[in-house]
């Protein structure tokens, strides 16, 4: 199929001209190329998810399986209009979608809060629709939230680094922060690709400024 390419990618396409997309979801492997973990339900008992949008999703998610504490990550497509897309689709600027990154954690183990602070840290949530040389909707910084206590520690995180950021001579944040869309899975060769290919692209670059650490009162 034939589509154009949107001249401004940077703004989000209006949903009447979104394409249309496919029923059928992305057929990828279970298994976690990095870690040996499953990337696809069933996912171990007490464990939870947490879903992140900070730019291309290759480096994006190498952060997070690098993060003690996470059982598993998978990158996809989130945020948008068109079911089931695919990345040529994505990059169109036509589907609204973000590139994300879904990733399972132990609450026993780690934080929601902690990972928020990875998230901030591994980017630049001052850019727009962009991160560095990437530019469309695809590379915004977002926070997409399974509940209200996901909602609450987000807004904490997001307050305290643009506070910080203030002090530093930075701009405001501009992180969506919006209840969790649908998850589609990326095509299998971009899940775990930095571990597919160690010398893959990563265009991930943050402010260098620590993000501080939500007090235990803002988690579960």
């Amino acid at each position: 199929m034939f589509f154009q390419f949107r001249k401004d990618k940077s703004e989000m396409p209006d949903p009447r001209d979104a394409l249309a997309g496919r029923v059928d979801a992305m057929r990828v492997n279970p298994i976690h190329h990095h870690l040996g973990t499953r990337i696809v339900a069933p996912f171990p008992d007490g464990t939870e998810k947490a879903l992140f949008g900070l730019g291309c999703f290759w480096g994006a998610e190498r952060v997070f399986w690098r993060t003690r504490g996470v059982y598993s990550t998978a990158v996809g497509y989130a945020g948008g209009y068109t079911p089931n897309p695919t990345y040529e689709e994505v990059c169109s600027g036509k589907t609204g979608h973000n590139e994300v990154v879904q990733v399972v954690y132990d609450p026993g183990a780690i934080r929601y809060a902690d990972l928020l602070k990875v998230f901030f840290e591994a980017h630049d949530p001052t850019q727009g629709m962009r991160q560095g040389n990437d530019v469309g909707t695809q590379y915004r910084s977002g926070l997409y939230v399974h509940d209200a206590v996901q909602r609450a520690e987000a807004e904490a995180a997001r307050d305290a680094y643009q506070a910080e950021l203030i002090r530093r001579g930075r701009g405001p944040i501009t992180t969506e922060i919006v209840d969790a869309p649908e998850f589609f899975y990326a095509e299998d060769y971009h899940q775990g690709y930095l571990s597919k290919n160690p010398g893959g692209y990563c265009g991930l670059g943050g402010t260098g400024i620590a993000c501080p650490v939500i007090p235990d009162q803002a988690a579960r």
